[in-house]
């Protein structure tokens, strides 16, 4: 199974939290929410359909809006194979932090 990194993991993470409200720019906005991190578009773009092609993601196009120049906006959806991958990488980074103290260690 591929390695997620950091910024695939926010993505997936706030795909998953987002259930089926999740977009670019909203999932840019929870992962600020959530992380303090303010992500260029493209930081975030990237990682998604990366996911997408890797078939972590399943992707919706909802209809254009109304205004004149109304784009159609992209859903995505984690699927199984995503959920799979962010339990794979939850189990190998709990083993990482077991045992570890917020208290630095004294000698």
């Amino acid at each position: 199974m591929k390695e997620l990194t950091l910024q695939e993991q926010y993505v997936l993470l706030a795909v998953f939290h987002m259930k089926n409200n999740a977009y670019l720019l909203s999932i840019r906005d929870y992962i600020l929410e959530a992380t303090g991190k303010d992500l260029a578009i493209g930081t975030v773009y990237v990682p998604l359909e990366r996911l997408r092609r890797l078939g972590y993601l399943d992707v919706h196009v909802a209809r254009p809006t109304n205004k004149v120049g109304g784009r159609s906006t992209k859903y995505y959806r984690l699927t199984e194979s995503g959920h799979r991958a962010l339990t794979h990488t939850k189990r190998r980074l709990d083993r990482l932090w077991e045992g570890f103290s917020a208290a630095p260690s004294s000698k």
